[in-house]
C-alpha cells in the first residue's frame, strides 16, 4: 500500500471550521462522495486538523492510478459539487500552485528507513 500525504488550510474561522468539521462527520459526507473516493481506487482516507491546517493522508494500492482520482474530480458532477461546497471554507496554502488546493507533502524522515540504513538509538 502507498500513502500519500497533502496539506490544505481552512479559512481561520472558528465558525467555518466548525462546520467544515461537521461536514466531515460520517453520517453527513454525501454517499456520492464516499462511493466515488472508492471508485477512484482509494481504500482509506483520513483528515486531520490542527488550528486551521489539515493534513490528508490517502492510502492506495501500489499499482494505483493517481490520473483516476483527478478524473473524478473533474468529470463527476457530485465530486464537483462537494469540492464547490467545500471550497468556502479552505484556503490555498502560499505555495500552492494555480488551481491547486491539496498540495503533496514531502516525507522528510522515516523511522523504518533510518533502521533499514544502520541508525541506532
Amino acid at each position: 500500500m502507498l500513502r500519500h500525504y497533502y496539506a490544505l488550510d481552512l479559512r481561520d474561522d472558528a465558525a467555518a471550521i466548525a462546520e467544515y468539521e461537521r461536514l466531515h462527520r460520517p453520517e453527513s459526507v454525501w454517499p456520492e462522495i464516499i462511493a466515488s473516493i472508492r471508485a477512484s481506487g482509494i481504500e482509506e482516507m483520513e483528515i486531520f486538523r490542527v488550528g486551521n491546517r489539515l493534513v490528508m493522508v490517502v492510502q492506495v494500492p501500489d499499482d494505483s492510478d493517481a490520473s483516476t482520482t483527478r478524473d473524478m474530480e473533474v468529470t463527476d458532477p457530485m465530486t464537483q459539487a462537494w469540492e464547490a461546497l467545500m471550497d468556502r471554507y479552505q484556503q490555498r496554502l502560499p505555495w500552492a500552485e494555480a488551481g491547486q488546493k491539496w498540495v503533496p507533502m514531502k516525507r522528510i524522515f522515516s523511522l523504518m528507513s533510518a533502521i533499514d540504513a544502520g541508525a541506532s538509538t
